[in-house]
C-alpha cells in the first residue's frame, strides 16, 4: 500500500526509463496518485501501458525515445507537454549499468555511458526548468545509486556518472532554490529487477550484499517508489540538494 500525496493528483509528471524495471513501478505508482504521467523508453512500453490501465483505470502516456539523442529527447518533452501540460515532476531514471573493465573502455564506450547516465539527466532538467520558473516551482528528481558510495569496481563509467549526478543535484537545487525548484536525489542499493536477476546475480553475490545490509532483505522495486512520491510531493517542501539512499541500510549519509 502506497502512502496517499493528495497534492500530486493532476500533476503533470516525466519519468526517463519509465517503462521497466524501477522506472515501471514509479510510473505505477504515480499513476495511482491520480498524476497525469508520461514516460520515455528506448523500447517498445505499449504492453506495459494496457497493464497498467487495466490495473488503475488510468494510462500513461509512452513516447518511444533513445534518451542520449538530444534532439528526440527535447521532443519527447514537448510531446509530454502537449498531453499533460508542463512538467511539474521530472523524474530522471534511465540508466544502463553494464559491467565493464577500465583496460577495456573505448571513448565511444565512455562518451555513450555518460550520454546516458548523466548527460540526459543534464539535459531533460535543462528542457523542463524554463516552465517550472515561470509556473513558480517543480520538483527534479534524479536516480543516482550507493554504487559510487561504495566504490564499487565492475563498471567505473556508470559509477562516475553516478557521482556527477549528485554534484549537478546540488549545483541546480542551488541555482533554481530562488524559483521553488527542489532538486533531489534518489540512490538505490541492490534492486533485484529482472535484469539483476538474470545478468549479474549469483548466490554468492547476493549473500554477500545482504550481509553488508542492516535490513536483511533484498530490495524490490517499489521499495524505491515511495522515496520518489515523497520528494514529489509537498511533504518535502523545505527538502533540496539531498540524497535519499534505499539500500536497506548499506552506506550511511550524512
Amino acid at each position: 500500500m502506497l502512502t496517499k500525496f493528495s497534492d500530486l493528483e493532476n500533476k503533470s509528471v516525466l519519468i526517463t526509463g519509465g517503462g521497466s524495471g524501477i522506472g515501471a513501478e514509479i510510473t505505477k505508482a504515480f499513476i495511482q496518485q491520480g498524476a497525469k504521467v508520461s514516460f520515455v523508453q528506448r523500447t517498445d512500453a505499449e504492453h506495459f501501458c494496457d497493464k497498467v490501465e487495466a490495473e488503475f483505470h488510468s494510462r500513461p502516456y509512452f513516447i518511444k525515445c533513445d534518451v542520449t539523442d538530444l534532439c528526440e529527447l527535447k521532443k519527447a518533452v514537448e510531446s509530454a507537454i502537449s498531453i499533460s501540460g508542463d512538467i511539474d515532476i521530472l523524474v530522471n531514471n534511465a540508466a544502463n549499468d553494464h559491467r565493464h573493465e577500465t583496460l577495456n573502455v573505448t571513448e565511444e564506450y565512455w562518451d555513450n555511458s555518460q550520454a546516458i547516465n548523466l548527460k540526459s539527466y543534464f539535459f531533460a532538467s535543462q528542457f523542463v526548468l524554463a516552465a517550472m520558473r515561470d509556473r513558480g516551482g517543480g520538483s527534479i528528481i534524479n536516480f543516482s545509486s550507493i554504487s559510487y558510495m561504495m566504490g564499487n569496481s565492475g563498471y567505473p563509467a556508470y559509477t562516475t556518472a553516478n557521482a556527477g549526478i549528485m554534484g549537478m543535484t546540488r549545483s541546480l537545487a542551488r541555482e533554481f532554490g530562488p524559483d521553488n525548484i527542489r532538486v533531489n536525489a534518489i540512490a538505490p542499493g541492490w534492486v533485484l529487477t529482472k535484469k539483476q536477476l538474470d545478468k549479474w546475480a549469483t548466490p554468492e553475490g547476493l549473500r554477500a550484499h545482504l550481509d553488508r545490509q542492516c535490513i536483511k532483505s533484498h530490495l524490490k522495486e517499489e521499495d524505491i517508489a515511495g522515496g520518489a512520491l515523497f520528494l514529489a510531493s509537498a511533504s518535502s517542501s523545505m527538502i533540496t540538494g539531498q540524497l535519499i539512499a534505499i539500500d536497506g541500510g548499506v552506506v550511511m549519509t550524512g
